[in-house]
């Protein structure tokens, strides 16, 4: 095979996270986003020492699973969902196969692997979008979506976006539709000009309230066509969002500069053009403020599911003393904290943790304490002794140095691991066999329909204790 070359095969599986496996001839080659069952023709992108790479040209026939009745007209351009045409008992399946793979060789024969659970929503269930302004094409007219899948520059306009209620769609649109009018210019990522940057909406599940942030540079001089200054022209925005006929109801529509030079949602300072800047959202009976950059589950109710089972594989906690390391906004750890004589979460984003103070104090908690900094170094001022530590890194899994530190420093009986990566969880549960623990329970949760995301719930009790 050569570079270039174009070919046509049958994909025989995909690996996590969307890696289409597919032989031709003798050869193995890998083909991102390639479902099972499909045939596809390839042109082959990369070869070498015996890897060979693919660049997926077309679905030439379909998988004899695959639906596309009510899949999202934008998954040809669109980046996010992989999955949009598998039905859903389908990708549960795929889901649990990759990481049963991932898995069953660095675990010992016959673990206690108890499945997959489903999310109790499998459309509309996000309850944050990050849009982005720019064109579908160089020097094509202005969009507002998702990045076009394998692009740094083009954006898709995903106004019929499933994974969102239709009141996010809607509000993109007006959004879109408002700047358009008065000729307003999106932020161009390489020349640094432009006024338009991004566009967050989250809207909670259960309380329906929604916050909307227009994110913008200062560059006010030229960046729309109108007459109006930069107030008029978002007192005009925040009055068309006003007028949507939703289903929900506005808790905030606020305004951040952002002056970053790089691509990214960056807070320099906010106005609140109407309302608040936060929203509430509900889970198990707990309430949470939930501020434009602060970090919650993008799926609620899925975000349920998942906790109620950590809960379970925590088991008792009455009286003992729990350390919920990357606690995020404490959602973990008050959701133990009523039953445990002391939680203490510590986590690095200083912002998260002012709001896991907030919602503590608000759910009635007084024996959670919340600690801003990083894993590695905080571990070393802590001189209470946990009696079960969960753990719920970020995607790249726990600091190599950190694992060992949790392990030896503290020697808990029992720890309770919870992965959004299940390549990462791989890699660390080499070292946690390793230092006396032993994998009692695993079970995977869906949060993410439709796309190749999957949780994984692992309980570990250290043997010879």
């Amino acid at each position: 095979m050569k570079k270039g070359e174009i070919y046509t095969g049958t994909v025989e599986k995909m690996d996590f996270p969307n890696k289409g496996i597919l032989h031709i001839g003798e050869e193995k080659v890998v083909v991102k986003n390639a479902l099972p069952g499909q045939t596809v023709e390839i042109a082959i992108s990369k070869q070498r020492k015996g890897r060979c790479e693919g660049r997926l040209l077309k679905v030439v026939t379909p998988a004899a699973y695959e639906n596309t009745e009510g899949a999202c007209p934008h998954r040809a351009d669109c980046g996010g969902c992989t999955y949009q045409t598998v039905p859903y008992e389908e990708q549960l399946k795929i889901k649990e196969q990759q990481v049963r793979a991932l898995l069953d060789p660095v675990l010992p024969a016959g673990y206690n692997f108890e499945g997959i659970k489903g999310s109790p929503l499998t459309k509309a269930y996000r309850n944050k979008m990050e849009f982005s302004f720019g064109d579908e094409f160089k020097d094509g007219p202005m969009t507002l979506g998702m990045h076009k899948r394998g692009s740094f520059y083009d954006i898709v306009t995903v106004d019929q976006c499933v994974l969102v209620h239709p009141d996010c769609c809607k509000i993109l649109r007006a959004t879109l539709d408002y700047f358009t009018e008065h000729g307003a210019v999106f932020y161009k990522k390489m020349a640094h000009v432009g006024y338009l940057r991004h566009l967050l909406v989250r809207r909670g599940v259960k309380t329906g309230e929604i916050l909307v942030d227009l994110v913008t540079s200062t560059q006010t001089e030229g960046t729309w066509k109108s007459e109006q200054n930069e107030e008029a022209l978002l007192e005009g925005w925040k009055e068309k969002l006003l007028g949507l006929d939703l289903e929900g109801s506005f808790a905030g529509i606020l305004h951040t500069e952002n002056d970053s030079l790089a691509d990214v949602v960056q807070n320099d300072r906010t106005v609140i053009l109407y309302g608040q800047d936060f929203f509430m959202e509900e889970l198990l009976g707990l309430k949470f403020k939930i501020t434009p950059f602060s970090f919650f589950q993008t799926n609620s109710l899925g975000a349920e599911v998942l906790y109620e089972t950590a809960r379970e594989y925590i088991g008792e906690t009455d009286g003992r003393k729990v350390f919920d390391l990357y606690s995020g906004t404490g959602t973990i750890a008050q959701i133990l904290a009523p039953a445990a004589e002391h939680v203490t979460g510590v986590e690095i984003i200083e912002e998260a943790v002012e709001a896991a103070k907030v919602n503590a104090a608000q759910n009635g908690l007084t024996n959670c304490d919340f600690i801003a900094g990083d894993v590695l170094k905080v571990l070393d001022t802590l001189e209470e002794r946990p009696d079960l530590i969960v753990l719920d890194p970020p995607r790249d899994g726990i600091h190599p140095k950190a694992l060992p530190k949790i392990i030896d420093h503290y020697g808990c009986e029992k720890m309770i691991y919870i992965s959004c990566k299940p390549t990462s969880l791989a890699r660390d549960l080499v070292v946690l066999q390793a230092k006396g623990y032993e994998v009692t329970r695993v079970c995977c949760v869906d949060m993410f329909p439709g796309t190749t995301q999957v949780e994984t719930v692992i309980a570990l009790h250290r043997k010879n204790m």
